[in-house]
């Protein structure tokens, strides 16, 4: 997913290259040697050896870049971090050539790390309170359905027993497609009639749990837009009547950098706990979780990369920035 980012990123180091070192004359061509692929960090590298650079330096190109970053759906706060952080360890320093490819390295690496490192929450300990309750928000077409069924499935691997609430009572269809996964995973669903109230549907959903001693219950909601003054309103009675222990808003990560407003619109509303983002096996720009990492500082629980119910990853930002560099 990440091939559009790591695109951008070594276009941006060309730029880089010309700006702070232009090319010398032409030489005599040497006889060819194998190719090596070049990575981003080695071509920055390449643009800052046996170069003094201002701040003011910096500041220019990353003007002139910064386009390139945002194609790549790296929001505004992520690219001025990159910005700082290599000024920071550039600028006014003094570096043995030898050691420059390794030292820069390790700023990239120093950097990524800090943006992708968000709060845990450790989901085994939140399972030990009998039945917990996880609602989960999010947009229409952000893949909130299909992420219960994989938790679901996730769930069953640990040995843990769920139900499924019906809490999407708006939109045609929904509480037939929930029923297709409860069949699929073996998981009873608790439904009402379309246009119910869904606080009520979810309300029922713990007490079944309760009587059955099922661990957790799955809450489906209406997709809604963070603009919809009505839905958000249900949203929030939803939450004010069941007290969920999680509220788990589930995000496209092809939405590009309105994840950012959407996060915070939902956190405004009714307080969000934790992200799940889907459909990362799609989306090749990679900087969507960069910048929900860097910027929402929400925990992560998972990312969605596929169809199946075992496509579901638990985050790991060291993963993710081995991947970048």
């Amino acid at each position: 997913m990440f091939d559009f980012l790591k695109k951008k990123l070594n276009e941006v180091v060309k730029k880089v290259t010309d700006k702070v070192a232009p090319k010398e004359k032409e030489k005599k061509p040497k006889p060819k040697k194998e190719e090596k692929k070049e990575t981003f960090t080695t071509k920055i590298v390449k643009a800052f050896t046996e170069i003094n650079v201002s701040p003011e330096k910096v500041d220019e190109i990353f003007q002139e870049i910064e386009i390139d970053l945002l194609e790549a759906d790296v929001a505004v706060e992520a690219i001025d971090k990159i910005k700082e952080d290599l000024k920071k360890e550039i600028v006014g320093k003094s570096i043995k050539k030898s050691e420059l490819e390794k030292h820069i390295k390790n700023v990239f690496k120093k950097t990524l790390n800090e943006m992708l490192d968000v709060p845990k929450i450790d989901l085994m300990k939140k399972l030990e309170k009998k039945p917990t309750l996880f609602v989960f928000l999010g947009f229409n077409g952000s893949g909130k359905t299909t992420t219960m069924a994989k938790i679901a499935y996730w769930l069953q691997s640990k040995k843990l027993s769920c139900v499924f609430a019906a809490g999407d009572s708006f939109r045609a269809a929904s509480i037939e497609q929930l029923e297709e996964h409860g069949k699929k995973l073996n998981v009873n669903v608790i439904k009402h009639q379309y246009g119910a109230d869904p606080a009520a549907v979810i309300f029922d959903a713990v007490k079944y749990a309760q009587a059955k001693k099922i661990d957790v219950v799955l809450a489906d909601t209406a997709g809604r837009t963070h603009t919809n003054k009505n839905l958000m309103d249900q949203l929030e009675k939803i939450v004010r009547v069941n007290k969920p222990d999680l509220k788990i808003l589930v995000i496209d990560s092809m939405t590009g950098n309105d994840i950012i407003n959407q996060c915070r619109m939902f956190d405004q509303a009714v307080g969000v706990d934790a992200l799940v983002l889907t459909k990362t096996d799609v989306s090749n720009k990679g900087g969507s979780i960069l910048s929900a990492a860097y910027v929402l500082k929400k925990p992560i629980l998972f990312l969605g990369t596929g169809q199946s119910y075992k496509d579901l990853h638990e985050y790991n930002p060291k993963e993710i920035a081995e991947k970048l560099i």
